[in-house]
């Protein structure tokens, strides 16, 4: 266990821990309290791509990484989509979170079936998916940084909208990648 310690694995189990920093400045009642979230948010995001970044530069990728990684990504933004639902409280809110959120646990499940076959490549990270996830970032720090129906915050809906977009595109194509393996028996 102490060799998967790493700085990358570090940065991912800062991540999972931010999370309930992140839900208890949400709530607290004070005029600085989204701003402090947004931040806490800001530092979730730039652990996700610097973890992945320092543990390809160090070589030091492990399995822990490889597991803690994406269910670090998914808890963080599947929270502050929850969050966001539940301020706004209106549909046009409700629907790209929820696109959003039923897309990774699609996607999760594909990718863990396709393992299990020994294509798990044929699910791997598209440069769509990568856009996809730096809008739902910008997007979520927009929306918990600002007050609901500022014109920031009407910045932060028309990204997460373009967000949903690229999330129902990217799990498209990776479902159409794994249709071949998915349709086998029929």
């Amino acid at each position: 266990m102490l060799l998967s310690m790493n700085v990358p694995n570090l940065l991912t189990l800062l991540r999972i821990g931010l999370i309930p920093v992140l839900v208890g400045l949400y709530y607290l009642p004070y005029s600085w309290s989204p701003i402090a979230a947004g931040a806490v948010f800001a530092v979730a995001a730039a652990t996700d791509w610097l973890d992945g970044y320092l543990a390809r530069r160090w070589n030091q990728a492990s399995a822990l990484g490889a597991f803690l990684d994406p269910v670090a990504d998914k808890l963080m933004v599947c929270v502050a989509l929850v969050l966001l639902a539940e301020t706004f409280a209106e549909p046009w809110m409700t629907i790209p979170a929820m696109i959003i959120v039923g897309r990774e646990i699609v996607i999760s499940a594909l990718r863990e079936w396709m393992a299990e076959l020994g294509k798990r490549a044929s699910v791997a990270v598209s440069y769509v998916g990568k856009v996809k996830t730096v809008l739902q970032m910008v997007s979520i720090f927009i929306l918990i940084s600002f007050d609901p129906y500022s014109v920031q915050s009407w910045i932060g809906v028309g990204a997460l909208y373009a967000a949903a977009i690229l999330t129902l595109w990217s799990m498209i194509v990776y479902i159409k990648a794994a249709w071949p393996d998915l349709t086998e028996d029929l």
